[in-house]
């Protein structure tokens, strides 16, 4: 299948503009890291506590923000989850706000922050831990079980826990949703030691200072090695002038998909490293493809300029790129519309990665390597790869 067929389209003698366009984004894309917002590390890599906060409601933002301001918490950033109606918050806390000594803290203050005009002798059922819910069924022991008490309101307050988290969502909105779940002597004997707050916290992730500072050395090794392999494997395979323009080609596509997430201030998590070690290679074999077929050529057409070797060569596997590309491009896009909000900032990186990757192969390493040709030539050196003298 072709999209084009014997296409001739100059992409060389339009160089300067495909520079100038890299150019602009790869400056935005530095000076948002360097002046503006920073690298938006995630949680994985700068440290920290991200917690997860179901409502029975709509949250407001504005008085989430309040609460946890009055609690002492400024560093800390709200995002919405899920679905309109999944009622869902991801609170996340800045290493300074919390520790690695102090695991639940984040999660404590949280808590305190929201439970607005609870009852001062009561403790949270939505918060609750099953061992809290046990030690009070222990002391009611409103089944009167005697002996056999610890064994059987272990399993009662692990039923309240699982029916609260898994069926209900992590909140309850009255206490009588749970008689179908537990006794009815204990539904009746809960409101003397709970309440109902109209929140619950179902999931806690916490990464240490020195954890986030080891991720991000490792992601840093793991793409230079990638690179360096890169360089290695093409000069093996070619010529090391190839290696070096697909390396400063890959180079190009990961310094404007990181600058993406700079701009947009999109966290970049672990997944969003493996997202971008994935463009690593799918740019490169891109490129390889022009590579292969413009050494091809140069057998073919010895006579002619590497210019004009270099355009025949990106003409004739135009519409192979084109064509990979374009559905790579449209299941990675299916993936960030539909994918949800887990899979945003992967998918997100590999939409930019594989337009910005398809473009480079065709704008950035094939100019590199004419470039550099041209400055042998110059120099009155024989161009590498090519046959005969210098012209």
């Amino acid at each position: 299948m072709e999209f084009f067929r014997n296409p001739n389209i100059d992409f060389l003698g339009k160089k300067w503009y495909f520079l100038a366009f890299s150019l602009v984004f790869s400056l935005a894309g530095v000076f948002s890291m360097l002046f503006w917002h920073g690298i938006p590390w995630g949680v994985d890599f700068r440290g920290g506590t991200l917690v997860y906060v179901k409502f029975s409601h709509p949250p407001n933002d504005n008085a989430v923000r309040s609460a946890l301001d009055r609690v002492g918490l400024h560093n800390f950033r709200l995002q919405t989850l899920g679905d309109r109606g999944s009622n869902e918050l991801l609170i996340d806390l800045s290493v300074q706000e919390t520790s690695e000594q102090e695991l639940d803290k984040g999660k404590i203050q949280i808590i305190s922050a929201l439970e607005t005009n609870a009852p001062a002798d009561k403790t949270d059922l939505n918060n609750a831990s099953s061992l809290t819910i046990k030690k009070f069924l222990m002391d009611k022991d409103p089944l009167h079980l005697g002996s056999d008490a610890d064994q059987k309101y272990t399993a009662v307050a692990h039923d309240i826990a699982n029916y609260r988290d898994k069926t209900l969502g992590g909140v309850l909105s009255s206490i009588d949703q749970l008689k179908g779940a537990v006794d009815p002597a204990v539904v009746a004997a809960l409101p003397e030691q709970f309440f109902l707050s109209d929140f619950g916290v179902y999931q806690v992730e916490i990464v240490g200072p020195q954890v986030g500072g080891q991720l991000r050395r490792q992601a840093l090794m793991a793409t230079i090695y990638s690179l360096a392999g890169m360089l290695v494997y093409l000069g093996f395979r070619f010529e090391w002038i190839y290696g070096v323009a697909a390396v400063v080609t890959v180079f190009h596509d990961t310094l404007i998909t990181v600058g993406a997430f700079s701009l947009t201030k999109t966290d970049i998590s672990l997944t969003v490293i493996a997202a971008i070690l994935t463009l690593i290679g799918y740019s490169n074999n891109d490129t390889i493809v022009v590579f292969d077929r413009i050494r091809e050529n140069i057998k073919l057409m010895r006579r002619e300029k590497l210019s004009d070797i270099v355009n025949r060569s990106i003409n004739q596997t135009l519409s192979r790129t084109i064509l990979t590309a374009g559905l790579t491009f449209l299941t990675v896009l299916a993936l960030y519309l539909f994918g949800g909000e887990v899979l945003h900032g992967f998918s997100l990186a590999l939409v930019i990665g594989i337009l910005i990757g398809t473009y480079s192969s065709i704008a950035i390493a094939a100019p590199i390597l004419v470039a550099y040709q041209d400055w042998r030539i110059e120099k009155g050196k024989r161009p590498v790869g090519m046959p005969g003298k210098a012209r």
